[in-house]
């Protein structure tokens, strides 16, 4: 059977094209060779269960590998002592049952837990039958449990982990658990158990011993190399191996569905469309800027999982909302409970201690969501959806055209506003113009690295083609001619030869307008409202 690229549940080597994860595995095996019990804790289809189940198999010639998965356990398994015992003896055992590496007798005393017809059962004598089976393997016993999640707001569960805190801190006295892995998308090392203390219930962290898990989930431009690399030694498409998968890694900054469902597109569907007839067509740079598009424009768990999240939480919302539209610098502090909540499920991540949205896609995808809450309601979204027509020729957007228009509109609409109103909200409403223009034939994003309150770099994808518009805060001629050369500099890095300025300026005489100039043989669009 040939091998696909995969995006549902666990990735098998032998059945999908694959990241070589051997790295990071023997990462993962140093910490379990050292002791430690540590938490996999990364966003949603960030390749958790995949990187489980394999470091199992990694793992398996050196100690005893107990892996579970809280999935398939049900919420009544959780809703007291005796049915969670019960439960993970059944768990335990499916994956332990006839094996030659477990004692036959605690099989048999976990087989009397599962049926219930053990007398006492509690946590203490299970982990009393741990204790036995530790102590009498031959090889280290490892406990991996895999969707941790499901347990975590129970406090059933929380007992269970601190005994396994309890064991491990008297591990030199009795025999316990080698290692402990657990993996979810909230980091358990958070939770709080509670308990009473001289009549006064109190709180404490039945995981503070859990070392810290430092391993890199992302892929790298190389690692996604080399999955590439395979796929072409079997289909011979004749891409750029190291060009295509340095895109890949831009756009999503090696976040592990992503990667997997771009290669997926251009693989299974972009290949038989009619723009490209066939897979050499497909793994092109036109090619991955149309999964690119399809990518943003679909339905997927993982886009659905980001909006629900920022339904639930409003202050989430807000400084994903300033991140994106305000150009403000968000120092990265991890005692933020906002911060710790939009890294958990893959929002922000860390850049040189600021918090920045962690890659293009969910950037576009975030921009998306909070600019169609504007659409019924907005006169620059309606005047963009009513000039939509003009501006494409040859399948060519002509964005000297755009900016003119929205020069004239926004004039028109907001030229009356003061600064305040400019700094802003100037952009957004840039963007609320030209999402209906390139609406089902382009996509845009924000480089991230010019993203601030005085300037802001659009690529916008169309046709096959990158445009580039500078926005910036107008600050005087000296300011506008270092802005020239950025975007110079910037053109010169996408190998363009023409880039685009719009400039906010609140001076009383300014000239409002648009003008073309010639600069070290490129041509700048530039626009002032």
């Amino acid at each position: 059977m040939a091998k696909f690229f995969n995006v549902a549940a666990v990735c098998k080597p032998q059945k999908h094209y694959m990241v070589d994860i051997s790295d990071r595995l023997e990462q993962m095996k140093k910490m379990v060779d050292a002791g430690q019990y540590f938490t996999i804790n990364r966003a949603r289809q960030y390749g958790k269960t995949t990187a489980l189940k394999a470091l199992a198999k990694y793992l398996e010639k050196d100690y005893v590998i107990a892996s579970l998965d809280f999935q398939r356990m049900s919420r009544s398994d959780f809703q007291d002592e005796t049915s969670f015992v019960m439960a993970f003896a059944r768990e335990l055992l499916s994956v332990i049952a006839w094996r030659e590496d477990v004692p036959e007798e605690i099989q048999e005393k976990l087989e009397a837990f599962s049926e219930g017809n053990a007398n006492n059962k509690v946590l203490p004598v299970l982990f009393r039958y741990f204790n036995q089976w530790c102590r009498e393997s031959k090889k280290g016993v490892v406990l991996i449990i895999d969707e941790v999640d499901h347990a975590s707001n129970n406090q059933v569960f929380l007992d269970f982990l601190a005994l396994l805190r309890a064991n491990y801190i008297d591990r030199d006295e009795i025999p316990t658990f080698h290692s402990v892995i657990l993996a979810s998308v909230y980091d358990v090392k958070n939770l709080k158990r509670k308990f009473v203390k001289n009549g006064e219930h109190q709180v404490n962290s039945p995981w503070n011993i859990a070392a810290d898990f430092m391993v890199d989930m992302s892929f790298s431009a190389t690692d996604i190399a080399g999955m590439l690399q395979e796929y072409e030694t079997d289909h011979k498409t004749g891409m750029n191996v190291k060009e295509m998968a340095e895109m890949l890694y831009d756009y999503t900054s090696g976040y592990p569905f992503l990667v997997s469902r771009l290669c997926k597109l251009i693989d299974e569907r972009i290949g038989l469309s009619g723009a490209f007839p066939d897979k050499h067509t497909a793994w092109t740079k036109e090619g991955f800027l149309e999964a690119i598009h399809l990518l943003l424009n679909e339905k997927n768990t993982l886009f659905e999982s980001l909006v629900n999240k920022l339904s639930d939480d409003q202050e989430l919302r807000v400084m994903i909302y300033s991140l994106l539209f305000t150009g403000k610098t968000i120092p990265y502090t991890p005692l933020n409970t906002s911060i710790q909540i939009a890294e958990m499920f893959g929002f922000v991540r860390q850049d040189k201690d600021n918090v920045v949205i962690a890659n293009r896609i969910f950037e576009t995808i975030l921009y998306d969501l909070f600019l169609s809450e504007e659409f019924l309601n907005n006169q620059m979204y309606d005047a963009g959806l009513k000039d939509k027509k003009q501006f494409i020729h040859n399948g060519r957007l002509d964005m000297k055209l755009v900016l003119e228009k929205f020069v004239t509109h926004f004039d028109d609409l907001y030229g009356d506003q003061d600064k305040i109103f400019y700094e802003d909200e100037g952009r957004r409403y840039f963007l609320l113009y030209l999402r209906p223009i390139i609406n089902g034939r382009g996509n845009y994003y924000i480089e991230a690295e010019t993203r601030n309150r005085e300037r802001t770099d659009i690529v916008v994808d169309f046709g096959g083609e990158q445009l580039i518009v500078e926005l910036k805060i107008w600050h005087g001629n000296a300011y506008h001619t270092r802005g020239e050369q950025q975007l110079l500099d910037y053109l010169e890095h996408y190998h363009l030869d023409r880039g685009y300025m719009l400039s906010f300026n609140f001076n009383k005489n300014k000239n409002i307008g648009v003008k073309e100039i010639v600069l070290d043989e490129k041509i700048l669009v530039e626009a002032v409202v």
